[in-house]
């Protein structure tokens, strides 16, 4: 992009470190997009033969080279100083995906020195790194390990009241142990340090060792929060000693596994240092530049949308999440809780609780390919197919892929179950049901959670959320009217009422490839019965890419645009405490707070104006194009990708189901593939004659090894390749994904970003509600091994 002005205001530098690309989104004082740029790891670093940003082997192994980071930090960097003024910069802000780094004991115990002549990779090569190539947050291969760890501490609830959170692959203490126990002793012995890729980030930003942040260390199962103290601040916490030693496997390697990790940042509120001097000599950004803490990407992308207590932000990818705003510290093996990351030591303690389920973006992928050619045809069979997979009321379908190991409660399953009736199935009769009763498996298995979460009181009080426009709200809750939910509770086999949505979130705020699917997004909002919202930057950049975790070219990353929001606040923060003495004395309050403020003031100054989505949008944004299109700006110039991959002509398409009326009994769909063309019309319910799809599909190798099109996948896949769908299919023409586009959005939501894509359908809740308890049952039947 061509060279930014070069005088003017304040600018904010938010960095990402994500599976596929580096990214850097920059915004000024008013929170107003200014600058993007990114760095693909598959094609501008072809050296490192990644696909996605990412190695996969045999069984669980998802990894990536550190070294390819390091070379990225030195192309992106480049291109800031290139494109932008980096002396308008005052702060940076950043966040990566959950990976860790091993230093070897050589650079120990001070930083590398570098020299600013030379980029980072010529001074970091491969041999820095005692694991060169490290497992990331896809990686399950620790799962075994983590569940082990549980046992020793005596089973999830003991694991999650210690360190806040039970087994997970993810956990940087399962990590240590496989590596440990699997991985030759040389690996160990020469380890020195260890560092979240964050910290790692920040590290190189900075020029000295950075302090891992609370929130993170919750994330590692070796951190005990010590909650609240008596005025609601925080206590200290402390690394698990006992944790440390059984990762270890004795007192004295669990001591060396401390002086790896070393301290741990409390406090998110404040910098974490300033800007190396090596960055201010090579690529000319001021010395006095903040560098606020670095956290990770799910985090970051929390803060860019400004949730709301009662909001549920959800987010589609290659693990799925749905996080929520905690007032209690209150951990339990139903969910994993994290210290808010932007707060100062003085406020009263907030927290984020957080659901995870890594049978994501794998599964959707591998129905796709299975029954479908196509994104399209995925979407438009979910459309079309009835709630529960059919009409009836006692005959709905559910399935459950459970692919990778995930946490509790289903740690101990793997495989596919599909039922009908309530009975055990080895396919549905009517193939045409597996997108949709997948899609309800994963949203249904959070609505679920999430009334599980609500009873323990962790997310404060006020359960009974204001509805607003989604429906009725109930009136005040009365003895009669809770003895009359319990009783109803009862009666089902449940913990909670299925048809009482009053504790439900009041707002899905969605991200991820996944929500771009019309589909996807109805169906969020009709399990909540809640409006569902969009960042506008998403619903804009899937005009130019419907189906891909990466943005569109020019358009910002949530999670660097969070990082750029948080060095804002930092800012503002370090300004007025350097005017006033005290940041408080100029109206300065908690993040959301002051995030909001500056939404706001930008709204009224620029007379409503929505916030610019992309670079190639006109500065100041555009006055608004209403529904039935992207959101409140333009998405410019469309890429030679857009243009040529993604727009068909309608004609085409409808003369293309026309054509297929005539021998559409001859058509791919009883080969076990549906097209876009065969959508159109009824077909009659079937039964595969081969086995167990389980046994089909590892046969050939597809679940053992997920590939990278699974994490982050091409829109066209399985579009005209032999290997889309099933063998022998007739493959046709596909048309193009049809995205979400904005609905109309009130001014308090459009102000901060955000766009409705999806209402509440209290209807659509009902019916739901009905297939809740029958799926519960299910679930349970699973997780005790009766199936």
């Amino acid at each position: 992009m061509p060279p930014g002005p070069k005088t003017g205001p304040a600018l904010f530098l938010g960095l990402e470190l994500a599976t596929d690309q580096l990214r850097a989104s920059i915004v000024d004082e008013s929170l107003e997009l200014v600058g993007v740029e990114c760095v693909d790891f598959d094609t501008e670093l072809p050296e490192f033969q990644t696909q996605g940003g990412i190695f996969t082997t045999p069984g669980d192994a998802y990894t990536t080279p550190v070294d390819m980071w390091v070379k990225a930090l030195d192309f992106l960097l480049e291109k800031l100083s290139r494109n932008h003024d980096v002396t308008r910069i005052k702060s940076i802000g950043g966040c990566a995906q959950h990976a860790v780094v091993w230093w070897k004991s050589t650079p120990i115990p001070s930083f590398p020195a570098l020299d600013p002549r030379l980029p980072f990779h010529s001074q970091l090569p491969t041999n820095t790194f005692s694991l060169p190539n490290t497992p990331i947050a896809q990686d399950t291969s620790a799962h075994t390990h983590a569940l082990a760890l549980e046992a020793l501490l005596g089973g999830p609830d003991l694991m999650a009241a210690r360190v806040g959170t039970c087994a997970n692959a993810s956990l940087l203490a399962a990590q240590l142990l496989r590596v440990r126990e699997s991985w030759t002793s040389d690996v160990w012995s020469r380890t020195g340090k260890i560092q979240l890729a964050s910290q790692f980030m920040a590290s190189m930003i900075v020029g000295e060792w950075v302090n891992m942040g609370e929130a993170e260390a919750c994330a590692t199962g070796m951190w005990g929060h010590a909650g609240p103290g008596a005025q609601g601040t925080s206590g200290l916490g402390r690394w698990d000693e006992g944790v440390l030693e059984i990762v270890g496997g004795n007192r004295e390697e669990g001591r060396r596994i401390r002086t790896w990790l070393g301290d741990v940042e409390i406090a998110g509120g404040r910098k974490a240092a300033h800007i190396s001097r090596y960055l201010c000599e090579r690529y000319g950004f001021e010395s006095d530049t903040i560098v606020t803490p670095f956290t990770s990407d799910y985090l970051s992308a929390y803060l860019s949308l400004c949730p709301s207590p009662g909001d549920a932000v959800l987010s589609f990818g290659p693990m799925d999440t749905l996080l929520t705003p905690a007032q209690h510290y209150l951990p339990t093996r139903l969910y994993s809780l994290f210290p808010h990351p932007a707060q100062d030591a003085c406020e009263k303690r907030r927290y984020i609780a957080m659901l995870t389920s890594r049978n994501a973006d794998v599964p959707r992928a591998l129905v796709r390919d299975m029954y479908t050619k196509s994104w399209s045809a995925f979407d438009r069979l979910v459309a079309i197919v009835p709630p529960g997979g059919s009409i009836g009321l006692d005959d709905k379908l559910f399935s459950f892929w459970l692919l990778q190991g995930d946490s509790y409660p289903l740690s101990h399953v793997k495989g596919i179950y599909r039922f009908e009736t309530g009975i055990k199935v080895n396919e549905f009769r009517d193939l045409r049901a597996n997108p949709r009763c997948l899609l309800e498996s994963q949203v249904l298995s959070f609505r679920f959670r999430w009334s599980r979460m609500i009873a323990t009181g962790v997310l404060g009080s006020n359960i009974n959320r204001s509805r607003g426009n989604v429906a009725q709200t109930p009136g005040p809750p009365t003895p009669q009217g809770q003895s009359s939910r319990s009783n109803i509770a009862s009666s089902l086999g449940l913990s909670f009422d299925p048809y009482d949505y009053s504790t439900l979130p009041t707002r899905i705020l969605v991200t991820g490839a996944a929500a771009n699917f019309p589909s996807v997004a109805n169906l969020a909002g009709d399990v909540f019965n809640a409006p569902v919202f969009m960042p506008s930057t998403q619903v804009d950049s899937a005009q130019v890419v419907p189906h891909r975790n990466a943005p569109a070219t020019g358009f910002p990353g949530r999670a660097s645009l969070g990082g750029a929001y948080f060095a804002r606040w930092i800012w503002g923060k370090e300004r007025s405490s350097a005017v006033g003495g005290s940041s408080a004395g100029r109206g300065l309050g908690g993040f959301e707070e002051e995030i909001r403020r500056l939404h706001g003031k930008r709204w009224v100054a620029s007379g409503a104006t929505p916030l610019r989505t992309n670079v190639n949008a006109p500065a100041g944004g555009n006055g608004g194009s209403g529904a039935n299109s992207g959101t409140s700006t333009p998405y410019g110039h469309r890429s030679g990708l857009g243009s040529t991959i993604f727009v068909e002509e309608d004609e085409e398409e409808v003369e293309e189901m026309e054509r297929a009326e005539s021998n559409i009994l001859n058509s791919s769909v009883f080969a076990g593939g549906f097209a876009d063309r065969d959508l159109g019309r009824d077909i009659s319910r079937m039964r595969t004659l081969t086995g167990s799809t389980l046994d089909s599909v590892t046969s050939g190798g597809s679940l053992g090894a997920p590939s990278s099109a699974f994490t982050t996948p091409d829109p066209n896949a399985g579009a005209g390749s032999p290997g889309g769908g099933v063998a022998g299919v007739v493959v046709p023409s596909t048309t193009t994904l049809t995205p979400v586009t904005a609905m109309p959005t009130s001014d308090a939501e459009a102000q901060i970003g955000l766009a409705k894509v999806a209402e509440a359908d209290v209807d659509a809740f009902m019916t739901y509600a009905a297939i809740v308890p029958e799926y519960c049952r299910l679930e349970g039947m699973l997780c005790k091994s009766l199936v």
